[in-house]
């Protein structure tokens, strides 16, 4: 069952002027979901001061972050950085306190590439928005695509893989190679614009050779028992904790920030010889029309604030 139109769902009154006015304080949070949406995100902690209509399933929104009324930082964030949005924005505007109204996207890097390509334009169900960025950050072969847009960039974190599997591990994943398993169903980024799905592809090929990434990635898919998605960083999860996919490949911080949330999650490591390394960089954009508050945001990513939040959730400090 795909969940991507539940995760991306909007109605006009979520976006109702009041509901996007300065985040300060926590609201009420929402009514509690039922079985069928337990799990569901948003994830992060609600900022925004309001009325609280966050309907789990229909109403979400979990990937559009902050205020998109006259903000004064934009942020393209790839998507699997969603998890430290509470905390690093908290420890920004205390460095920062001249910027309080902040936007950010969580979506995925090639999909926030085509957005700026298109101008900032976005379209989520009924939803038009339309926001240059100030600061684009993803992996560095996304960022090394387009150096022309940026004024500087800065490595600020590393990640690597890990392969999330449901409490128990019942299908007794112990490796990569468990996953090219007919039996074995499998929950993968779609390459065509998930930087990590390439990631991926790189080390069943250092795991298994040719043979293992054409039995997960074409054979399985043509069966059904690989799914690729078109957001890992919410389907993933959710394919996992619904019984849907027996195992997921993902960053190691994805599995390590559900374990924080107490969801019922266990992460299979893979070890160096078969895993990668992702080298996280952020770029000022020479078109941000918020040209300081973009120098600023990078230059606290690399300060000891910004470093403290990335390692409590489990991300490598940067490339020196």
């Amino acid at each position: 069952m795909k969940r991507l139109p539940h995760l991306l769902a909007l109605a006009a009154l979520a976006l109702a002027p009041a509901a996007l006015s300065a985040q300060t304080m926590p609201v009420q949070k929402p009514t509690p979901p039922d079985a069928a949406h337990r799990f569901d995100p948003p994830w992060n902690a609600p900022f925004q001061t309001g009325e609280a209509f966050t309907v789990p399933g229909i109403d979400n929104v979990p990937d559009l972050y902050g205020d998109v009324v006259d903000p004064q930082l934009v942020v393209f964030f790839g998507g699997n950085q969603f998890m430290v949005l509470d905390d690093l924005l908290r420890e920004f505007r205390k460095a920062y306190p001249q910027y309080q109204r902040i936007f950010v996207e969580t979506l995925p890097p090639g999909i926030l590439a085509k957005q700026i390509e298109q101008g900032g334009a976005l379209v989520v169900g009924n939803l038009r928005i339309a926001l240059k960025p100030d600061v684009y950050a993803a992996g560095k072969n996304r960022m090394d695509m387009t150096p022309e847009w940026f004024g500087r960039t800065s490595s600020y974190a590393q990640n690597r893989l890990a392969i999330m599997v449901r409490k128990g591990n019942p299908k007794k994943v112990a490796s990569l190679r468990d996953l090219g398993r007919p039996e074995v169903r499998v929950s993968m980024p779609n390459p065509a614009w998930e930087g990590i799905g390439k990631r991926i592809e790189e080390s069943y090929e250092k795991a298994g050779g040719v043979a293992l990434k054409t039995a997960v990635m074409t054979t399985k898919v043509k069966a059904g028992s690989t799914f690729l998605t078109q957001i890992h960083h919410r389907q993933s999860p959710l394919r996992v904790l619904y019984d849907q996919s027996d195992a997921a490949p993902v960053w190691y911080t994805e599995a390590f920030y559900q374990k924080m949330l107490g969801h019922p999650v266990e992460s299979v490591e893979i070890p160096a010889k078969e895993n990668i390394l992702a080298n996280y960089v952020a770029g000022t954009m020479k078109a941000a029309p918020h040209a300081q508050a973009a120098e600023d945001f990078v230059a606290f990513l690399t300060s000891p604030a910004g470093q403290a939040v990335y390692q409590k959730y489990g991300f490598l400090p940067p490339v020196k």
